[in-house]
C-alpha cells in the first residue's frame, strides 16, 4: 500500500492587475461604427460583447467613452465575445474614470 500526503497547490490568478466588471458602450475600428458593449476592463485590456464575431489575433481599434481610441489585439474570442489586450496599458486615472463612469448608470 502507497500513502502520501499532499498539500493542494495554491490557485493563483493570471491576471497582471485586477479587473472590473462594467458596461459601457464603446465602437470597434477608426471611425467607431461598430458597436460593442465593454464588460470588464482592466488596465491592460477588456472583455467585449460585440455584434460580429472577432478574430484571435488581430489587432482592433477601441473607442472608449472618456479615452478614446486604443489599439488592442485580440487574445480569444467566443462567438460574440473577445478579450483584448491593450497595446499600451491605461493610465490608471482612466481607468478609474471609467469604473466610475459605470458607477453613476
Amino acid at each position: 500500500m502507497f500513502a502520501a500526503e499532499f498539500e493542494p497547490a495554491e490557485r493563483t490568478s493570471r491576471r497582471r492587475a485586477p479587473r472590473a466588471p462594467i458596461s459601457l458602450d464603446a465602437g470597434i475600428g477608426k471611425t467607431g461604427r461598430a458597436l460593442c458593449r465593454v464588460i470588464d476592463i482592466s488596465v491592460h485590456g477588456v472583455r467585449l460583447q460585440t455584434y460580429s464575431a472577432l478574430r484571435r489575433g488581430t489587432s482592433i481599434w477601441l473607442n472608449l467613452p472618456e479615452i478614446g481610441q486604443v489599439v488592442a489585439d485580440v487574445m480569444w474570442a467566443d462567438d460574440f465575445t473577445a478579450g483584448c489586450q491593450f497595446h499600451t496599458p491605461l493610465p490608471i486615472e482612466a481607468f478609474e474614470a471609467l469604473v466610475a463612469k459605470d458607477t453613476g448608470s
